[in-house]
């Protein structure tokens, strides 16, 4: 029986390299690392064939647990006889993890950010809840606030299928009220819940959440700040589930109905342009282990071809140019490699400080978020409770609701039956009129907080009530205090509720 094993060089330089940044001692940081790669490996794990790294005992590596770590190893590989030397030395399936476990930290400490901190965070989110992400947490019921006269308290049942079609929610209010530390403490008491197995990826427009360090912690967010030291997504917007013909140029022709729709000066011409380059950059990249082009590939794809046509750079070009030059995504190169999924991160994206281009980005992270929730199966009910996987979260959406995003409103229609939800923050209930798609009917919760000209049409398909209530409100809802809410009914008797909505640094000073 061996008593100890010696990692590769590769591994030996990551787990010392990570000692550092972590505080954890090596034969921690070498216990997660064999624990990610069960995870991430299973079976499939690649035999190691390199043994001059460091020394790891087999007393100090497996200590007291040799029972559960042998548990573990026979759940994954399905079998129980596992003879000492492949269980515990040069050749084993121990180091055989070890090793490959190294590596994929080495990975997620680059994607984030290279902070010892944030690769903790991603850990627990990779590792700690898999394989029981839809069991724990399923009754998603969040304290709101209390009603204004009785103060009695409000419970939001947000994944209760027998009282709810659906999860979306908007909170709506003019600066200053309110409604973004109500949206903080709805967050992070669904991810403490859930014991964050449900995730969100959130859009902040103004530059005023990324700084709210208490919140980063206590909901495990991974920001990244656009335009801000050099930092980007580590998204690669052209990734696709299959790279034939037909998805390929489906996929082009859907990116340039996106572009336009975002940037009224693209016409039919500029979108064919957009198509022909997307598809020209699948062509580039055929045949390699990333057949994904990149935006400096499309860009450098459609200047050649306004060059050869003689043509002057357009809004295109300019659009094109602005993806590449601000290196807001993935790119071919990068030390990071791409996100292999956005729907199990938990992130936030800061676009405050990007002079263009916010609804863009968006847009295409939205489109990915999409694509990846086609494929998932049906998120599972537990006694009426539907496990929520990922919300996309959109603050000051009023920017952004009259774009004709056709996969929001894809996964607005479709997310329920696959767990995904979708949350606005914006300045008033008149936003959501919108005449390409009814947001109001889809919308099953609704939290009006002080909002200025709000049309009492507005009111009453918001709220769901008469169209006498609504006109009554409208006065109501302008004169309403900071932290005032004004909500549908939960009660049949009641039209709306009246009451005073808690606040994040309130719930968690």
């Amino acid at each position: 029986m061996a008593d100890r094993l010696y990692t590769s060089s590769e591994a030996d330089e990551i787990l010392s390299a990570l000692r550092f940044e972590t505080k954890l001692e090596k034969a921690t940081l070498a216990r997660i690392a064999f624990t990610l790669s069960l995870v991430k490996d299973g079976h499939t794990v690649t035999q190691s064939p390199n043994f001059s790294g460091g020394e790891m005992k087999r007393p100090t590596f497996i200590g007291e647990d040799e029972i559960f770590i042998r548990t573990l190893i026979a759940h994954i590989y399905g079998k129980n006889d596992f003879a000492e030397d492949e269980f515990f030395s040069n050749r084993s399936v121990v180091k055989n993890h070890i090793d490959s476990g190294a590596a994929l930290m080495a990975a997620l400490y680059q994607e984030s950010g290279r902070s010892g901190d944030a690769l903790i965070r991603r850990l627990v989110d990779e590792v700690e809840f898999v394989g029981r992400r839809e069991q724990l947490g399923s009754i998603l019921d969040i304290f709101i606030g209390r009603t204004l006269l009785q103060r009695s308290e409000l419970m939001m049942e947000l994944n209760n299928t027998a009282k709810h079609a659906n999860s979306h929610l908007a909170i709506m209010g003019k600066p200053g009220v309110g409604k973004t530390q109500f949206l903080l403490k709805l967050l992070t008491d669904i991810r403490v819940q859930s014991n964050y197995q449900t995730h969100f990826i959130y859009f902040d427009y103004k530059g005023d959440v990324v700084d709210n360090e208490r919140f980063l912690e206590l909901a495990r967010v991974q920001p990244f700040r656009l335009l801000q030291g050099g930092q980007n997504l580590p998204i690669n917007p052209f990734i696709l589930p299959a790279y034939d013909e037909q998805t390929i140029n489906v996929s082009a022709r859907e990116k340039a109905e996106s572009f336009a729709s975002i940037n009224s000066k693209l016409g039919i011409v500029q979108k064919g342009a957009l198509t022909e380059a997307i598809r020209a950059g699948y062509t580039k990249r055929v045949g390699t282990e990333t057949p994904f082009p990149d935006f400096p590939d499309i860009l450098e794809i459609a200047s050649a071809a306004y060059e050869e046509d003689g043509k002057k750079d357009d809004s295109l070009i300019e659009v094109l140019r602005d993806l590449s030059d601000f290196d807001l995504f993935w790119r071919h190169g990068s030390a990071v490699a791409p996100m292999d999924r956005v729907s199990n991160r938990t992130m936030l994206i800061d676009v405050h400080a990007m002079p263009v281009l916010k609804e863009l980005v968006a847009y295409l992270v939205i489109e990915r978020l999409y694509k990846e929730m086609a494929t998932l199966p049906d998120s599972p009910i537990t006694d009426g409770r539907r496990t929520i996987r990922t919300i996309l979260v959109i603050d000051e959406a009023h920017n952004y609701l009259s774009q004709k995003n056709i996969f929001l409103q894809r996964i607005i229609r479709e997310g329920r039956s696959k767990g995904v939800v979708v949350f606005f923050a914006s300045q008033s209930p008149n936003d959501y009129q919108q005449e390409f798609f009814n947001f109001q009917e889809l919308l099953e919760f609704a939290y009006v907080f002080q909002c200025d000209g709000v049309t009492a049409n507005s009111i009453q398909k918001i709220l769901g009530c008469t169209a006498k209530t609504a006109k009554e409100l409208q006065t109501e809802i302008a004169r309403l205090e900071p932290w005032q809410v004004i909500a549908r009914g939960q009660e049949k008797t009641e039209e709306f509720v009246k009451f005073t909505a808690e606040a994040f640094h309130k719930s968690y000073s």
